[in-house]
């Protein structure tokens, strides 16, 4: 038995969970480097009977199952993933396992990137580590408001944290006014959501309905002094409209942890456009999440294999 473990850009797979219980029953590889190109891919995994999937790093379409005939089971990690072709793996007799998931380290994460972005935490911290000092001044947040795209689960936690720094919180979801202020925050329309926000989070699943919601009319309509957090997922934006406002100073800034491709491309103009904070997708990713994902794919696959 093969399984392979995909994505493990950090190195922290085996060291998160006990795994000694499934290397004596099977061989376990571990790929640190990410492969998009398909038949590379397909290269890579033909040999596996089981895929270990870290979120949805790799997606795992129709296209690539069906030329994995070894395959046997797919473990990811996350409650859902929608990279997995789910129906094709179950039309080739591949089952599909998932781990539990908790949303504080991605709300936490999501006011880590609002402080640094209006505080400029890491000019000012380069600054301090090339010899040089204080080059710019801080924006304020008490007063100012913030604007919530989807106010679900995490987004609602997030609103709450903004009370805490006084902030106005306003909203845009498919919800009712009364379930916006249980919330904190005061229901308004998308158009009113980005003219009147100083710090627009989003916090959206990526669907059909949500893919390039947020595009260059509602960029546009952006207060020059506002800054758009995205800790969700990139394609809820579309990416060129962003790159456009940032080259031409009409808003602010933007803090990003998520791309459309990932890893992101060397190239990309987010690596290098001064008023662009980016992180490498790492809002879910602290021990305590990390250990619940590999323990529960370890779980996971050894009940598979004691019933295989």
């Amino acid at each position: 038995m093969k399984i392979a473990i995909l994505d493990d850009y950090q190195n922290v797979a085996l060291e998160m969970a006990d795994w000694s219980a499934l290397s004596k029953r099977a061989e376990i590889t571990v790929f640190n480097d990410h492969v998009s190109e398909p038949s590379a891919l397909v290269e890579r995994l033909l040999p596996f009977d089981v895929v270990c999937a870290m979120r949805e790093r790799t997606p795992l379409p129709r296209n690539i199952i069906e030329r994995l005939p070894n395959l046997k089971l797919i473990a990811s990690t996350g409650s859902v993933n929608s990279s997995i072709d789910v129906a094709a793996a179950g039309d080739h007799g591949i089952a599909v396992v998932h781990t539990g998931y908790r949303s504080d380290p991605t709300i936490e994460f999501t006011w880590a990137l609002i402080l640094a972005s209006a505080r400029h935490i890491v000019t000012e911290s380069n600054s301090v580590r090339s010899g040089g000092w204080q080059q710019t001044v801080g924006t304020d947040l008490r007063g100012k408001t913030l604007g919530v795209l989807g106010l679900g689960r995490i987004g609602s936690q997030v609103a709450r944290v903004g009370t805490a720094f006084g902030m106005d919180l306003i909203a845009c979801q498919n919800m009712t006014p009364e379930a916006a202020r249980a919330a904190g925050a005061i229901l308004v329309s998308k158009d009113q959501l980005f003219e009147r926000a100083d710090i627009l989070t989003i916090h959206l699943v990526l669907s059909s309905r949500t893919r390039g919601l947020v595009g260059a009319a509602e960029l546009e309509r952006m207060k020059p002094t506002a800054r758009l957090i995205n800790a969700s997922r990139g394609p809820i934006v579309e990416e060129q409209a962003l790159i456009s406002v940032l080259k031409n100073k009409q808003i602010a800034g933007a803090a990003i942890d998520v791309f459309d491709v990932e890893p992101l491309p060397p190239n990309h103009p987010f690596r290098t456009l001064d008023n662009v904070l980016a992180t490498p997708h790492v809002a879910y990713g602290t021990q305590g999440l990390y250990k619940t994902f590999f323990e529960d794919t370890v779980s996971n696959i050894r009940k598979w294999l004691d019933t295989h």
